[in-house]
């Protein structure tokens, strides 16, 4: 009995080592690849230099497209462009009324023909001379001539001062495009990641204000060997998941890269005897679990 209670002991004895040494030992890894997930980041700067009047943007705060946050004092621009504007009404104010210039000789003119007219009818009636009609006609002639030298120099005046005017034109338009500028309007919907800049703090042309990024998607960048390269390709679906999480995400592979690099310290790949790997960016759909920075395992 005793023998049989010793077998019995030292049975169990070797299945629960066998069973340690099954818990302990190194597991398969379950996934293909590894690495960290990225978005497309924005640094969104200042165009203008001065003053900033208001900026309403906190860290975490989801922005749209288009959407003016803030701007720059703009006040001097505004005042330029006044003085501008001003100045074309000068200009504008020494333009000729050629209408009211020529409404005297036009008057001559009338008065001149019809003594022509007059004359014609005495001639007929040979109560005038010849010489009188055609002095009459050389009177008609000679006004209609001042009339168009009036005229020409009424049109070069004119043309002159619109000349004048487009330089002062094209620098209100300049001006407009400063003060537009000087608006902060987000150029991408997104989050803001990072803020570098406060209200009523001066800016400067390229200053940065803060960072946004569209977390709606992120891409999960990894690294595959030459073996495993066959077995993928653009717009394949794969399985992704993180650590801590249960639940699989699906995403898509968007680029491969078609140069080999050596193995990133931080990315191990299934193979981690493997030198050159190639680079995988795969566009995953966010719900919010997902976090830049975070890592990511892919199965294909």
């Amino acid at each position: 009995m005793k023998k049989i209670i010793r077998q019995l002991g030292l049975r169990m004895g070797v299945a629960g080592v066998a069973l340690l040494a099954a818990c302990c030992a190194p597991k398969e890894n379950s996934h293909d690849a590894s690495g960290t997930f990225e978005a497309v980041e924005t640094i969104v700067s200042s165009e203008a230099t001065g003053t900033l009047k208001a900026f309403n943007v906190e860290e975490g705060q989801v922005l749209a497209q288009g959407q003016q946050i803030g701007y720059v004092d703009s006040l001097q621009l505004y005042l330029k462009k006044k003085q501008l504007q001003a100045q074309i009404r000068a200009v504008l104010a020494r333009t000729p009324n050629v209408s009211k210039q020529l409404s005297a000789l036009y008057a001559q003119l009338e008065h001149a023909r019809n003594e022509q007219q007059r004359v014609g009818r005495l001639l007929k009636a040979d109560a005038a001379t010849p010489k009188q009609y055609d002095d009459a006609t050389a009177q008609v002639s000679v006004i209609e001539r001042q009339i168009e030298g009036q005229q020409s120099s009424l049109a070069v005046t004119t043309k002159g001062i619109g000349e004048d005017v487009l330089p002062l034109q094209v620098q209100i338009e300049q001006l407009n495009d400063q003060l537009y500028r000087c608006r902060v309007i987000n150029p991408v919907s997104g989050t803001v990641l990072v803020k570098y800049a406060e209200a009523f703090e001066m800016t400067s042309p390229g200053k940065p204000l803060y960072k946004v990024a569209d977390l709606s998607t992120l891409v999960l960048r990894t690294y595959v060997t030459g073996e495993q390269l066959p077995s993928l390709h653009i717009a394949q679906s794969v399985k992704v998941f993180t650590d801590g999480q249960t639940d699989t995400s699906e995403g898509k592979v968007e680029w491969i890269s078609d140069k080999a690099e050596f193995t990133p310290k931080t990315i191990q790949t299934k193979d981690e005897r493997a030198n050159l790997v190639y680079a995988v960016k795969i566009r995953v759909p966010n719900d919010g679990r997902l976090k830049i920075g975070m890592y990511g395992e892919v199965k294909f």
